[in-house]
C-alpha cells in the first residue's frame, strides 16, 4: 500500500484483531510518479515483503 494509506491499514489491522499485522509501504503518490519512480517504489516494496515474509522484520513500514 502508499504512505497514505498506513493510518487506515493500521486501523484495520486493530479492528480484525491481528493489531501487528505486517505490511509494506511504498511513497504516495503511485499515480504521478514516472517510471523510474514506479520501479524503486517496486523494489522497495519486493525487499520489505521478503523480509516480512521470511520473519526478518516484525514491520516493514
Amino acid at each position: 500500500m502508499t504512505s497514505a494509506f498506513v493510518s487506515a491499514a493500521e486501523l484495520m489491522a486493530r479492528v480484525q484483531g491481528v493489531p501487528d499485522h505486517p505490511f509494506t509501504v511504498i511513497e504516495h503518490p503511485i499515480a504521478s510518479a514516472d517510471e523510474a519512480g514506479l520501479e524503486a517504489r517496486a523494489e522497495t516494496a519486493v525487499s520489505d515483503a521478503v523480509a516480512v515474509l521470511t520473519g526478518v522484520a516484525d514491520r516493514a513500514c
